[in-house]
């Protein structure tokens, strides 16, 4: 009974004192060794300020205010603008397409080009998100890429046919959330795997996410090997790129963002002004009904469009079953006041300041800190 009584005792040692005193000092160790050595070659979670030892930069300009600051950043750490291009992927891609993207968003990626002084290359997925959609046992079509020698179509024949026929579904899966997998990163992917003029380069390639927009960006590497690196993929490739991904304003709140672009002299996109909180596709799969009543109000034949599909694929985008005519009809829209921003929002062509003219100040638009869900989480 003693002995018994002896091993207990032990036992809770063990329990109290011997093991969480072995647990402390192994997570200890641990964090000591993850900061000196990352879990992966080339992957860090906080990288904010980076050597720029690359020979090109290439920065997805979205149009939106993310990806703007991206840039802006990259120029104030003294990356010289001659080695910076930035790529445009065309979301409603280049066939006449216009169901989800804003009217005037690839033009003013144009315009503020010129402005700039900044090469600025078009990438799609032909017939973008409506023929991606619209997939009925087929394959899928090809990628085009604008390079500085010309255009390159890029056929996808070894793909197997599938069936789409339902818009994408607001989940952080890249397979349920198809848009920005099939529009977006498999198009800038191809880009670079394509281009034989990145071949024994160091390429850094620049994207806008910030960890303040959403539970799924909070936990994205701010630097890291891009896909389409192969030097830390293979000890001698036959095509050795180079390649990492960095997000320069992971860290940023919007109040630095917004104060960059006020700093910039830089007008603030169409998209706040007329009172978005985000810029990505003017319909997007996670606008909140607000968004969709405003959308209602002012370009009802966007939401028309959509909720026919959502009727004859008989699934609608939100989870509650209701159309995006059914959520717009329980909310009331955006009171509109910027008439000029209004104008823009229906024309192909940017015709608007892309920098404030002398002697104007800069303002904060109706947007900007807004709680209305209208983009990509």
């Amino acid at each position: 009974m003693m002995y018994l009584q002896h091993i207990t005792e032990i036992d809770k040692h063990d329990d109290q004192v011997v093991i969480p005193a072995l647990r402390r000092n192994l997570l200890n160790a641990s964090d000591k060794l993850i900061a000196l050595e990352p879990a992966m070659p080339g992957v860090y979670f906080d990288a904010p300020d980076i050597e720029l030892n690359y020979d090109v930069a290439i920065v997805c300009m979205s149009g939106g205010k993310d990806s703007l600051v991206a840039l802006k950043r990259l120029l104030d750490m003294g990356f010289p603008a001659s080695k910076i291009e930035m790529w445009h992927h065309l979301v409603d891609g280049n066939e006449g397409s216009s169901l989800m993207d804003w009217a005037f968003i690839d033009d003013y990626c144009v315009k503020f080009s010129e402005a700039v002084g900044i090469p600025l290359y078009f990438s799609w997925l032909k017939h973008g998100f409506e023929g991606e959609m619209l997939k009925s046992d087929s394959k899928s079509h090809s990628h085009f890429i604008q390079t500085p020698e010309g255009l390159m179509e890029l056929s996808r024949n070894s793909a197997k046919a599938g069936t789409r026929l339902k818009f994408p579904q607001q989940a952080a899966s890249l397979q349920t959330r198809w848009c920005s997998s099939a529009l977006k990163i498999d198009v800038g992917r191809r880009g670079i795997t394509s281009q034989n003029r990145f071949i024994g380069k160091r390429v850094l390639f620049v994207t806008g996410e910030r960890r303040e927009e959403s539970g799924n960006r909070a936990r994205y590497n701010q630097l890291e090997p891009h896909a389409g690196d192969t030097l830390r993929k293979s000890k001698s490739p036959r095509k050795p790129r180079h390649i990492d991904a960095w997000r320069p304003v992971l860290h940023y709140s919007e109040e630095q963002v917004w104060q960059t672009l006020a700093d910039w002299r830089l007008v603030a996109p169409v998209p706040y002004r007329l009172g978005w909180s985000r810029s990505s596709c003017q319909s997007c799969i996670f606008n909140g009904e607000r968004i969709w009543a405003t959308i209602g109000q002012y370009f009802p034949e966007k939401l028309k469009a959509i909720t026919d599909y959502e009727r004859q694929f008989n699934t609608t985008i939100s989870r509650k079953g209701l159309t995006v005519s059914e959520r717009a009809a329980i909310a009331s829209p955006i009171n509109i006041e910027d008439e000029p921003a209004l104008m823009q929002a229906t024309k192909r062509e940017y015709t608007l300041p892309i920098f404030l003219p002398e002697g104007e100040s800069w303002k904060m638009p109706a947007g900007a800190f807004g709680q209305e869900v209208s983009g990509a989480s």
